[in-house]
C-alpha cells in the first residue's frame, strides 16, 4: 500500500469511527440523500449502461440482480472490462497466476462462492481496497483491540478462512496487523497445527467453520484462545453460536459482507446493522407486517462497478426494538438465508402456499431436544427430504418439531422422504434448508427465485 491509500485508508477509519455519528433518522436521511445525488450526478454517465437514462433520480432507475448484471458486464463497470477478462483475473489472483494483458493491474478482481449457481465478480481500485480497509477495521475493531494495536509493540494477529484469498482482503496486512490466510480449498483441519502456532486474536470464518473449530476447541484437539470472534459468509446457525460461546466465552459477531459490498456488520451490543453510511438500502417487504425484507441495494461508495439499485436474493429481518447503541441505522434481528431457503406450504384453508421462513424452521430444530450433529432439509415440490446426522431418534423428534410448527402457522404438513445427508466440499457454503422447487396448486413445480422475483 502507497502512502496515499494509507492515507485514504486512515481517512476512511476515522470518518467511519468518529465522525458518521447522527442523532436522528432523519437527518441521517438527509445527509445520506445529499451523498447519493452526488453520486448519482457525478458517477452514473462514467458506465455506459446508465448514460442513456435521461434522470439521475434514483427511484427511476431500473432494479437489477445478479444475472442481468453478469450479462451486461463491461455496461455496469466504468472500465468497460469484459466479464471473461475479469474472471481470467480473479482467477490468476486466486492462483498466483498473471493477469490477462487487457487487465488494469491497479484493480482488483475477486469472485463469489458461486452458491446459487453462476459466480458472482467484482472489480475494486486501489483507492476504493484502501477505503474498504478502513471501514472495515472502523466496524470490527472494539474499543479494547484498538487499544492493544496502538500500545502493543507486537501486531495484531487476524486469522481468516476463507475458499479463496484475495488483494482486497490482504489490503488489512501492514505492520501493525498480522493478517494470516487460510485456504478452506485444502480443508480446515489441515491448518490446526499453523492455527495453534499463530495463536489468532481475531478469528474470522464462516459459521460452520467457526462451529468446527469450536467443537475441536472443546474437545482439546486446538487450542487457541481468540479475543474476538467473527462470521461470514454464511448464516449463523444456533448450534455453531452455542459451540462459540461454550470454547471461547464471547459471542459471534457478524460481517454481512459479499460481492456487492460491505453490508452489515455488529455493534458493541451485539446487534447486526446496515452499513447505511455507505450503503442505501430499499426494503422489498416479504410480510404485510414488514418484519423482512428482500434489500436492493445502492453502495454510493464504489467507482469501478457500480451496484445501483441491485436486488439480493437475502432475507433480513429486522430488529423488533431500537438497539441500545444509538445508531440510528436499520437494525436486524437477523441474515434468515436466501429466497430460495424459504419453505412453501398449502394453506389449511385452501387456495394458495404460504411461506415457511427458515428463522422459525432452525428455532424449532434447535428446540426439538434431539441430539443433532447437522441436517439437511430440501423442498422438492409437494415433498420434504430431511437427512439427518445424530442420534437413531434424531429423524423423527425433527418431523414431529416441523409438523407442529407447520401446524401453528395454520398449514398442511407435505409428506416426507428420509435422504442422505450429503458430504459439502470444504469451499462450499453451508446451505441446511432449500427450496429446490416450489409447488403450484395443480402440483407441478418450479424454480422459486423465478417466482418471487416477479413484481
Amino acid at each position: 500500500m502507497n502512502f496515499a491509500d494509507f492515507v485514504r485508508m486512515m481517512g476512511a477509519f476515522a470518518s467511519t469511527r468518529y465522525r458518521l455519528r447522527f442523532d436522528a433518522r432523519a437527518s441521517f436521511e438527509r445527509w445520506q440523500t445529499r451523498r447519493i445525488d452526488a453520486f448519482l450526478r457525478t458517477q452514473l454517465k462514467r458506465a455506459s449502461f446508465y448514460r442513456d437514462y435521461p434522470s439521475r433520480e434514483l427511484a427511476a432507475l431500473p432494479v437489477v440482480d445478479k444475472a442481468f448484471t453478469l450479462q451486461r458486464f463491461a455496461a455496469f463497470n466504468t472500465h468497460g472490462i469484459a466479464l471473461e477478462t475479469a474472471l481470467a483475473a480473479a482467477r490468476a489472483s486466486e492462483q498466483a497466476g498473471l493477469l490477462p494483458p487487457q487487465f488494469d493491474p491497479n484493480l482488483t478482481a475477486g469472485l463469489s462462492s458461486g452458491t446459487s449457481g453462476r459466480p458472482g465478480v467484482f472489480l475494486a481500485s486501489a483507492s476504493e481496497r484502501a477505503t474498504w480497509a478502513g471501514i472495515m477495521l472502523a466496524r470490527t475493531l472494539d474499543r479494547d483491540l484498538l487499544t492493544l494495536l496502538a500500545t502493543r509493540a507486537k501486531p495484531l494477529r487476524v486469522a481468516f478462512f476463507l475458499r479463496a484469498n484475495s488483494s482486497l482482503y490482504t489490503t488489512l496486512h501492514s505492520r501493525r496487523i498480522d493478517f494470516r490466510f487460510f485456504d478452506l480449498q485444502a480443508g480446515a483441519h489441515t491448518h490446526i497445527d499453523t492455527l495453534t502456532g499463530f495463536a489468532p486474536e481475531v478469528l474470522v470464518a464462516p459459521a460452520s467453520v467457526l462451529g468446527w473449530l469450536a467443537a475441536e476447541t472443546l474437545s482439546g484437539h486446538l487450542r487457541i484462545a481468540p479475543r474476538k470472534v467473527i462470521s461470514v459468509a454464511e448464516v449463523l446457525e444456533p448450534d455453531d453460536e452455542t459451540l462459540i460461546r461454550d470454547a471461547w466465552r464471547k459471542p459471534a459477531h457478524q460481517l454481512y459482507q459479499c460481492t456487492e459490498g460491505f453490508l452489515g456488520y455488529t455493534c458493541s451490543q451485539g446487534t447486526l446493522h446496515l452499513n447505511e453510511e455507505f450503503v442505501h438500502v430499499e426494503p422489498e417487504w416479504l410480510d404485510d407486517a414488514r418484519t423482512r425484507f428482500v434489500p436492493v441495494i445502492t453502495d454510493f461508495t464504489r467507482r469501478t462497478q457500480l451496484i445501483v439499485r441491485y436486488r439480493l436474493d437475502d432475507i433480513l429481518r429486522v430488529r423488533a426494538t431500537p438497539c441500545p447503541c444509538g445508531r440510528v441505522t436499520l437494525a436486524l434481528a437477523a441474515i434468515d438465508g436466501r429466497l430460495d431457503d424459504v419453505l412453501w406450504l398449502p394453506s389449511r384453508l385452501g387456495g394458495r402456499l404460504l411461506p415457511l421462513f427458515p428463522d422459525s424452521v432452525r428455532r424449532a430444530i434447535a428446540a426439538c431436544g434431539a441430539s443433532i450433529d447437522d441436517y439437511s432439509l430440501v423442498q422438492h415440490g409437494r415433498a420434504l427430504s430431511l437427512g439427518v446426522q445424530g442420534s437413531d431418534t434424531a429423524f423423527a423428534s425433527i418431523r414431529h418439531a416441523l409438523d407442529n410448527l407447520v401446524a401453528s402457522q395454520g398449514m398442511c404438513s407435505l409428506p416426507w422422504q428420509r435422504a442422505a445427508l450429503d458430504t459439502r466440499a470444504p469451499t462450499a457454503k453451508r446451505r441446511r434448508i432449500v427450496c429446490a422447487t416450489k409447488p403450484l396448486a395443480d402440483g407441478e413445480s418450479f424454480s422459486p427465485i423465478a417466482d418471487i422475483h416477479e413484481t
